[in-house]
Protein backbone atom coordinates (compact mmCIF):
# COMPACT_ATOMS: atom_id res chain seq x y z
CA UNK A 1 0.00 0.00 0.00
CA UNK A 2 1.25 3.46 -0.88
CA UNK A 3 -0.18 6.50 0.90
CA UNK A 4 -1.04 9.24 -1.58
CA UNK A 5 -2.31 12.09 0.53
CA UNK A 6 -3.93 12.90 3.82
CA UNK A 7 -6.80 15.33 3.75
CA UNK A 8 -6.93 17.30 7.03
CA UNK A 9 -9.88 19.66 7.03
CA UNK A 10 -11.48 22.22 9.32
CA UNK A 11 -12.20 21.31 12.93
CA UNK A 12 -14.96 18.70 13.32
CA UNK A 13 -14.92 17.85 9.63
CA UNK A 14 -14.48 14.37 8.19
CA UNK A 15 -10.88 13.18 8.10
CA UNK A 16 -9.66 11.17 5.10
CA UNK A 17 -6.57 9.35 3.95
CA UNK A 18 -6.32 8.16 0.33
CA UNK A 19 -3.81 5.55 -0.74
CA UNK A 20 -3.03 3.24 -3.61
CA UNK A 21 -3.68 -0.40 -2.78
CA UNK A 22 -4.75 -3.76 -4.11
CA UNK A 23 -7.98 -5.57 -3.29
CA UNK A 24 -5.95 -7.73 -0.90
CA UNK A 25 -4.71 -4.56 0.85
CA UNK A 26 -8.32 -3.40 1.19
CA UNK A 27 -9.45 -6.68 2.73
CA UNK A 28 -6.43 -6.64 5.06
CA UNK A 29 -7.43 -3.19 6.32
CA UNK A 30 -11.02 -4.36 6.84
CA UNK A 31 -9.74 -7.31 8.88
CA UNK A 32 -7.43 -5.10 10.94
CA UNK A 33 -10.24 -2.65 11.64
CA UNK A 34 -12.59 -5.43 12.65
CA UNK A 35 -15.85 -4.39 14.31
CA UNK A 36 -14.46 -1.16 15.72
CA UNK A 37 -16.79 1.73 14.96
CA UNK A 38 -15.78 5.16 13.73
CA UNK A 39 -13.62 4.36 10.69
CA UNK A 40 -15.04 3.55 7.26
CA UNK A 41 -13.25 2.02 4.29
CA UNK A 42 -13.93 2.46 0.57
CA UNK A 43 -12.29 0.90 -2.48
CA UNK A 44 -12.38 1.83 -6.15
CA UNK A 45 -10.06 0.70 -8.96
CA UNK A 46 -6.88 0.33 -6.90
CA UNK A 47 -7.48 3.26 -4.54
CA UNK A 48 -8.43 2.99 -0.88
CA UNK A 49 -10.09 5.68 1.22
CA UNK A 50 -10.02 5.59 5.00
CA UNK A 51 -12.59 8.00 6.44
CA UNK A 52 -13.36 9.03 9.99
CA UNK A 53 -16.59 11.05 10.11
CA UNK A 54 -16.79 14.22 12.21
CA UNK A 55 -19.53 14.68 14.80
CA UNK A 56 -21.67 16.89 12.53
CA UNK A 57 -21.53 14.22 9.81
CA UNK A 58 -22.51 11.51 12.29
CA UNK A 59 -25.30 13.55 13.86
CA UNK A 60 -26.90 14.54 10.57
CA UNK A 61 -26.80 11.07 9.05
CA UNK A 62 -28.45 9.73 12.21
CA UNK A 63 -31.10 12.46 12.09
CA UNK A 64 -31.98 11.57 8.49
CA UNK A 65 -32.05 7.86 9.35
CA UNK A 66 -34.29 8.40 12.38
CA UNK A 67 -36.70 10.53 10.35
CA UNK A 68 -36.92 7.93 7.59
CA UNK A 69 -37.36 5.08 10.06
CA UNK A 70 -40.04 6.90 12.02
CA UNK A 71 -41.89 7.77 8.81
CA UNK A 72 -41.82 4.05 7.92
CA UNK A 73 -43.18 3.07 11.34
CA UNK A 74 -46.00 5.61 11.21
CA UNK A 75 -47.00 4.73 7.64
CA UNK A 76 -46.60 0.95 7.93
CA UNK A 77 -43.83 0.67 5.34
CA UNK A 78 -41.55 -2.36 5.82
CA UNK A 79 -37.87 -1.40 5.83
CA UNK A 80 -34.91 -3.16 7.39
CA UNK A 81 -31.92 -1.08 8.54
CA UNK A 82 -28.33 -2.33 8.48
CA UNK A 83 -26.31 0.72 9.53
CA UNK A 84 -22.85 0.84 7.94
CA UNK A 85 -23.01 -2.55 6.17
CA UNK A 86 -19.67 -3.49 4.54
CA UNK A 87 -20.42 -3.92 0.84
CA UNK A 88 -17.84 -5.26 -1.60
CA UNK A 89 -17.62 -6.80 -5.06
CA UNK A 90 -14.14 -7.88 -6.06
CA UNK A 91 -14.96 -8.30 -9.75
CA UNK A 92 -16.33 -4.77 -9.87
CA UNK A 93 -13.30 -3.41 -7.97
CA UNK A 94 -15.60 -1.57 -5.56
CA UNK A 95 -16.26 -1.55 -1.83
CA UNK A 96 -18.06 0.80 0.53
CA UNK A 97 -19.57 1.27 3.97
CA UNK A 98 -22.57 3.62 3.68
CA UNK A 99 -23.64 5.89 6.51
CA UNK A 100 -26.92 3.98 6.70
CA UNK A 101 -28.57 1.46 4.40
CA UNK A 102 -31.87 -0.38 4.09
CA UNK A 103 -33.64 -3.20 2.34
CA UNK A 104 -37.34 -2.93 1.60
CA UNK A 105 -39.90 -5.63 2.09
CA UNK A 106 -38.68 -9.20 2.52
CA UNK A 107 -34.88 -9.17 2.61
CA UNK A 108 -34.69 -12.72 1.29
CA UNK A 109 -31.25 -13.41 -0.14
CA UNK A 110 -30.34 -9.78 -0.90
CA UNK A 111 -26.58 -9.26 -0.77
CA UNK A 112 -26.73 -5.48 -1.13
CA UNK A 113 -29.17 -2.94 0.31
CA UNK A 114 -31.87 -1.38 -1.82
CA UNK A 115 -31.18 2.09 -0.43
CA UNK A 116 -27.96 3.72 0.79
CA UNK A 117 -27.71 7.03 2.68
CA UNK A 118 -24.48 8.96 2.26
CA UNK A 119 -23.51 12.29 3.84
CA UNK A 120 -21.16 14.76 2.15
CA UNK A 121 -20.29 17.07 5.01
CA UNK A 122 -16.85 18.20 3.87
CA UNK A 123 -15.39 20.15 0.96
CA UNK A 124 -13.14 17.24 -0.02
CA UNK A 125 -15.07 14.10 -0.94
CA UNK A 126 -12.44 11.42 -1.58
CA UNK A 127 -13.32 8.53 -3.90
CA UNK A 128 -16.27 8.69 -6.28
CA UNK A 129 -19.07 7.28 -4.09
CA UNK A 130 -21.65 7.40 -6.89
CA UNK A 131 -19.48 5.12 -9.02
CA UNK A 132 -18.83 2.76 -6.11
CA UNK A 133 -22.51 2.33 -5.20
CA UNK A 134 -23.44 1.93 -8.87
CA UNK A 135 -20.98 -0.95 -9.24
CA UNK A 136 -22.24 -2.51 -6.03
CA UNK A 137 -25.78 -2.59 -7.43
CA UNK A 138 -27.48 -0.37 -4.83
CA UNK A 139 -30.84 0.63 -6.34
CA UNK A 140 -31.12 4.08 -4.82
CA UNK A 141 -28.62 6.56 -3.32
CA UNK A 142 -29.64 9.48 -1.11
CA UNK A 143 -26.89 12.03 -0.53
CA UNK A 144 -27.25 14.65 2.19
CA UNK A 145 -25.18 17.73 1.32
CA UNK A 146 -23.63 20.13 3.82
CA UNK A 147 -26.12 22.84 2.78
CA UNK A 148 -29.00 20.59 3.84
CA UNK A 149 -30.02 19.55 0.32
CA UNK A 150 -31.08 15.93 -0.10
CA UNK A 151 -30.03 14.61 -3.53
CA UNK A 152 -31.70 11.40 -4.70
CA UNK A 153 -30.35 9.18 -7.46
CA UNK A 154 -32.18 6.16 -8.87
CA UNK A 155 -30.36 3.37 -10.72
CA UNK A 156 -31.92 2.98 -14.18
CA UNK A 157 -30.35 0.59 -16.73
CA UNK A 158 -27.08 0.66 -14.81
CA UNK A 159 -26.80 4.45 -14.58
CA UNK A 160 -27.73 6.98 -11.93
CA UNK A 161 -30.66 9.25 -12.75
CA UNK A 162 -31.34 12.27 -10.47
CA UNK A 163 -34.90 12.25 -9.18
CA UNK A 164 -37.17 14.39 -7.03
CA UNK A 165 -39.00 11.26 -5.90
CA UNK A 166 -37.93 7.93 -4.51
CA UNK A 167 -38.76 5.01 -6.78
CA UNK A 168 -38.51 2.66 -3.80
CA UNK A 169 -40.73 4.82 -1.57
CA UNK A 170 -43.06 6.65 -3.97
CA UNK A 171 -45.45 7.64 -1.15
CA UNK A 172 -42.73 9.66 0.60
CA UNK A 173 -42.52 13.40 -0.08
CA UNK A 174 -38.74 13.86 0.03
CA UNK A 175 -38.82 17.67 0.22
CA UNK A 176 -41.22 17.37 3.15
CA UNK A 177 -38.97 14.82 4.89
CA UNK A 178 -35.86 16.97 4.34
CA UNK A 179 -37.60 19.99 5.88
CA UNK A 180 -37.40 18.32 9.31
CA UNK A 181 -33.60 18.24 9.05
CA UNK A 182 -33.63 21.98 9.79
CA UNK A 183 -34.95 21.35 13.31
CA UNK A 184 -31.97 21.62 15.72
CA UNK A 185 -32.08 18.27 17.55
CA UNK A 186 -32.84 14.71 16.46
CA UNK A 187 -35.54 14.20 19.09
CA UNK A 188 -37.37 17.44 18.26
CA UNK A 189 -37.16 16.65 14.54
CA UNK A 190 -38.63 13.17 15.01
CA UNK A 191 -41.39 14.45 17.32
CA UNK A 192 -42.29 17.16 14.79
CA UNK A 193 -42.45 14.59 11.99
CA UNK A 194 -44.60 12.28 14.10
CA UNK A 195 -47.03 15.08 14.96
CA UNK A 196 -47.25 16.15 11.31
CA UNK A 197 -48.05 12.58 10.23
CA UNK A 198 -50.65 12.08 12.95
CA UNK A 199 -52.26 15.43 12.14
CA UNK A 200 -52.58 14.29 8.52
CA UNK A 201 -54.23 11.06 9.65
CA UNK A 202 -56.70 12.92 11.87
CA UNK A 203 -57.60 15.30 9.05
CA UNK A 204 -58.57 12.36 6.81
CA UNK A 205 -61.08 10.98 9.27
Amino acid sequence: MVAQRSLPLEEDSDQRVLMAGTWKDYETLLAMRGDRAGVRLYYLDGSIEIMSPGSDHASNKKKLARLLEHWAIETGVEIEGFGSWTLKRRQQKAGAEPDECYTLGDRGQKKVPDLALDVEWSRVLGLDKEEIYKRLGVRELWTLKSDGALVVRVLVDGEWVPSKKSKLLPMLDLAWLASFLEIPTQTKAVLALREALRTKKRSRK
